[in-house]
């Protein structure tokens, strides 16, 4: 898997594209599961595991890999299924991955390939799935359904975040004037649009939430349908850019060229690594990027963004 990262530039030219390269893998049995390659680190085989006193039973141990501890989840275990047997472990991979600030390891039966896609390929979960599901997406390559994991929802299982806001700020947001216009959240995953929700809430905003790109631009149509332009309506918008059918990317690049709707103040929040997202940001023309989840620390920009505006 030598190729699985390549230069920031080849893959900045997916931007405002709507692709995405999806790393293929299974897990226990024939069924393939996708990620999104941006936020692979690195794939190798399965290394020696230390075991860490008192933890979750769906992290396997930790593993010391370039100079960083590392806690390797079992990724069959995280989504309800039974757990790689420890006999396999030596035959079985690790895809080490970047989300919300930190590393962690995936462990994982075998790594298929990686795939070019388009996001409008990239489907819902179907309706019936219910809530409780691991999945944001779903694809099918070569006739073959492809379950494109929640990686957000397993990580506020396995490793909790802190979603409230401080109190100071509570505070320092009741000092504030009130009236502001609601806050339009965009996030495929339902954990990422609570938290986000959460946040707001608490320093007096209201939010409006939609699961998609496509959602969210069809929403702004609507209500700019009659004349009137988004700023008469939202304060900004905060979206997320890994979602089925038109990523956070795109969803910008159509805000910018709509006259309507390009004078909205964008920002990109997601778990995408800070180090690839800073050109993209840039090339796409979204006013601001952030990476997940710090409550206190979107709270404090949100605030400072509607003050300014």
């Amino acid at each position: 898997m030598a190729g699985v990262l390549d230069s920031v530039n080849q893959r900045t030219q997916l931007v405002g594209q709507n692709r995405l390269e999806l790393l293929l893998f299974r897990l226990r049995g024939r069924q393939l599961y996708g990620i999104n390659v941006f936020k692979v680190k690195e794939v190798l085989q399965c290394p020696k595991l230390s075991s860490i006193p008192n933890s979750r039973q769906v992290v396997r141990g930790v593993s010391h890999i370039r100079g960083e501890t590392i806690p390797i989840i079992d990724l069959s275990m995280a989504i309800g299924m039974a757990g790689i047997p420890q006999e396999e472990l030596a035959t079985s991979f690790v895809i080490i991955t970047e989300y919300n600030r930190k590393t962690q390891g995936f462990l994982v039966t075998g790594v298929d390939r990686i795939m070019n896609m388009n996001w409008e390929d990239i489907l819902p979960p179907p309706k019936g799935a219910g809530k409780d599901v691991y999945l944001t997406a779903v694809t099918k390559i070569d006739d073959k359904l492809v379950e494109i994991i929640d990686v957000e929802k397993i990580l506020a299982e396995v490793s909790p975040l802190r979603e409230d806001v401080t109190e100071e700020l509570k505070t320092r947001s009741a000092e504030r004037v009130p009236g502001h216009l609601p806050v339009l959240v965009v996030d495929d995953s339902s954990v990422a649009r609570r938290q986000i929700e959460r946040c707001l809430t608490a320093i007096g905003m209201e939010v409006v939430t939609k699961n998609d790109g496509k959602q969210a631009l069809n929403y702004l149509k609507e209500i700019t349908g009659d004349g009137s332009t988004a700023r008469d309506h939202l304060s900004l918008i905060i979206s997320d850019v890994e979602m089925p059918e038109m990523d956070g990317y795109t969803l910008v690049t159509r805000i910018k060229e709509n006259p309507a709707l390009s004078g909205m103040y964008v920002m990109l929040h997601t778990s995408l690594s800070g180090v690839f997202n800073r050109a993209m940001v840039k090339k796409v023309g979204a006013d601001d990027f952030m990476a997940k989840f710090s409550p206190d620390e979107l709270a404090e920009r949100v605030m400072e963004i509607i003050d300014q505006n």
